[in-house]
């Protein structure tokens, strides 16, 4: 190899080294629970729901009648401390735009306890009754499609 030939050589090395080197030295050290960031009590639930934009208000509108005070009897009884609806600014075909969540202040209230289930269920529907609740998502099927629904767990991150 001529002295240009091994200088480009040893630049295309040098270069590929150094280029090791920073992508070693980018990728972070693995987390680590309760040092780098930690896990808070509860979890909230998240229904993820696509409503045709021109019918948001009126899914919003039957959410307050339907939800609101159903959310409100598990407050008084401590299964949930919060609730939101959240909405998306924009629209993406596909893409849920309406989020429904609910925050359980620990995992204990998905134990099945019959006595409590029932007394639950009774203060709902004395609120609002079976058929009220049906007519309110009457024509919901027509514009609404859940697309997700799962627990989440809040982390904070250490300063």
């Amino acid at each position: 190899m001529t002295g240009l030939g091994v200088s480009a050589m040893k630049n295309i090395v040098l270069g590929a080294a150094g280029v090791a080197a920073f992508a070693c030295a980018a990728i972070p050290a693995a987390g680590e629970p309760y040092v780098d960031y930690t896990p808070q009590k509860g979890y909230w639930t998240i229904n993820a729901v696509e409503v045709d934009p021109n019918h948001v208000d009126d899914y919003l509108t039957g959410l307050r009648s339907s939800q609101v005070s159903a959310f409100e009897v598990l407050k008084r009884r401590g299964l949930i401390d919060d609730y939101k609806f959240m909405v998306r600014t924009g629209y993406v075909k596909g893409s849920p735009n309406v989020l429904i969540m609910t925050h359980s202040p620990t995992t204990a209230g998905d134990d099945p306890d019959q006595a409590r289930d029932q007394a639950v269920e009774k203060e709902i529907l004395s609120t609002f009754s079976k058929e009220k609740g049906d007519a309110a998502v009457r024509g919901y099927e027509k514009y609404r499609t859940f697309i997700d629904n799962g627990n989440w767990q809040t982390m904070t991150m250490s300063k």
